[in-house]
């Protein structure tokens, strides 16, 4: 909730404020439905910034995609997650839209796995109809990565009340998000894994710590994943890190199982 009141609010006062020719004005906006209304799409469309949405779906919209002959689609393949690619089916047209003056970009995008079909609408007449689908994807991974955050962070759990208190809780958990993705994007396997899956495969382990005056040595014990570890960590062996006493970090596997 406080996401979407976050982002409705710099929605508003970038509409409050589209008479400014300021050079960093916004030229693009990508969006979810819930976000603002077609009088507020018309706004944006007047003051020449493209924006990129889906349409709620009604049971009499769902029943016309439904009906659409297969000569009136188009398969396309977008790429997916691991280097992967899907093929869907879309119909890319022309209409318009109540409260909204002039015609409106609309496309329908069926064969994706879901039981309903997603409808994008956009005043992007120019690009391609696979450009238009995989930058509104982008958008769905950005949601996924703010959900992950939520659930095994829990960024919407802080310790207190306190403003400054709620800013550093914040603050670790998505530093802590981001060294789970750069220790992910060192890896082939999981470089598109969620933090659960990346923490339960390669991260939860035990280990024996040993401490003396140049060095802290962690014995991890045996794993499968465990040589994917150390090799990633290998690089930092030699790193001497001041917080620690100015000592190296050293990751070795234990000697038993």
């Amino acid at each position: 909730m406080f996401y979407y009141k976050t982002i409705t609010c710099v929605l508003a006062g970038f509409l409050h404020n589209s008479g400014s020719s300021r050079p960093e004005q916004i030229k693009y906006i990508v969006f979810d439905s819930k976000f603002t209304n077609y009088q507020n799409l018309n706004k944006l469309n007047k003051d020449n910034v493209c924006f990129l949405t889906i349409r709620r779906r009604g049971t009499n919209l769902v029943q016309k995609i439904n009906n659409i002959p297969k000569s009136q689609k188009k398969s396309i393949r977008v790429h997916c997650s691991g280097n992967k690619k899907r093929t869907i089916q879309v119909n890319d047209h022309i209409t318009t839209l109540k409260g909204y003056d002039g015609q409106i970009r609309e496309i329908y995008i069926t064969g994706n796995g879901k039981i309903k079909p997603a409808i994008i609408i956009t005043n992007d007449f120019d690009s391609k109809v696979e450009d238009v689908v995989v930058k509104y994807a982008r958008r769905w991974l950005v949601e996924k990565s703010i959900s992950e955050q939520i659930s095994f962070f829990h960024l919407n759990n802080v310790s207190s009340s306190m403003v400054i208190k709620v800013d550093f809780d914040l603050t670790m958990s998505i530093l802590a998000f981001n060294l789970f993705r750069l220790f992910a994007l060192e890896t082939a396997r999981y470089k598109n894994s969620t933090s659960t899956k990346l923490y339960e495969s390669i991260l939860l382990n035990s280990a024996d710590i040993t401490i003396d005056e140049k060095q802290i040595i962690v014995a991890l014990k045996k794993k499968r994943m465990l040589p994917l570890c150390l090799e990633i960590m290998e690089k930092y062996k030699e790193e001497n890190y001041q917080w620690l006493g100015n000592k190296k970090l050293i990751f070795t596997g234990a000697s038993y199982s």
